[in-house]
């Protein structure tokens, strides 16, 4: 198993000699090029996960220093066990130790392809959790495993825990909806299907985040429209770019704002 040097998705043996993620027009292959780590090089380095509790029943996972795109990822934690979200691309004995000391993980899942990291290593090391892949994703995966599951629509992980369908991103682009999250009120976990951006009061659509190829307005309000059926007050992103509280009126109001634009609506402020 190799693991794409800009990405940090992993690949089976033997791997092509472009990363097909980085190579679509989503993601990009390096000016230098296709580069290839692996787990034992990677350790051999230094290479280290960090937690950070977020809020109670929340936890960020990073990689330091960070491997390929560097999301945060989260482990939810619930009393029926944990979801594993937009895994990392690394992983390590202390991490293992540290999720599991929270109890049994139900599965694992990434929001889209950018985020499968190191799934398949996550689940076996972690003693055989099933991996929840989008079906309507599935020619991006890179490495196949029997615990591979494949979903679509919506999924129940615990109560109060489910997996949401938005496409858009990519056309299994998905959410989780933590009913519990901010004591109570609700919380979205986001990925890139619906991106909080840096003023934090403002929500992006887009295509491609690096080459900024936005979506349509169309689908921007159909995604928005979608989410505002789940009750939630918080949203977090995969890069610790959270909106910490009114995350449903700033999706809705952020989703027109987007549409308005792409019809064209302020051309003459241009």
């Amino acid at each position: 198993m190799l693991i794409c040097a800009s990405c940090a998705v992993e690949r089976d043996e033997p791997t092509p000699e472009v990363c097909p993620i980085c190579a679509d027009e989503r993601q990009y292959v390096p000016e230098a090029g296709q580069q290839w780590l692996s787990l034992d090089g990677l350790t051999q380095k230094g290479q280290r996960t960090v937690l950070k509790e977020n809020e109670p029943g929340l936890i960020g996972i990073q990689t330091e220093p960070k491997v390929g795109i560097g999301q945060t990822a989260q482990l939810v934690v619930t009393p029926e066990g944990s979801l594993l979200w937009d895994p990392v691309g690394y992983v390590d004995y202390s991490a293992v130790k540290a999720v599991l000391e929270r109890g049994p993980v139900l599965a694992i899942t990434a929001s889209h392809p950018h985020m499968f990291g190191v799934q398949v290593e996550w689940s076996h090391q972690l003693g055989g959790v099933p991996v929840l892949v989008a079906d309507a994703d599935r020619q991006w995966l890179g490495r196949d495993d029997p615990m591979i599951e494949y979903w679509s629509g919506s999924r129940t992980v615990a109560e109060g825990l489910t997996l949401h369908q938005t496409g858009g991103h990519f056309p299994g682009s998905a959410v989780v909806h933590w009913a519990a999250g901010a004591d109570g009120r609700g919380v979205l976990l986001t990925g890139d299907s619906v991106y909080p951006n840096p003023d934090r009061r403002s929500i992006a659509f887009m295509r491609s985040y690096p080459n900024h190829l936005p979506l349509s307005g169309a689908v921007a309000l159909r995604v928005a429209a979608q989410l505002e059926q789940l009750k939630f007050d918080r949203i977090y992103g995969n890069f610790n770019n959270v909106i910490a509280s009114g995350a449903k009126a700033i999706l809705h109001d952020s989703a027109q704002r987007h549409a308005t634009w792409a019809r064209g609506d302020f051309d003459h402020m241009t």
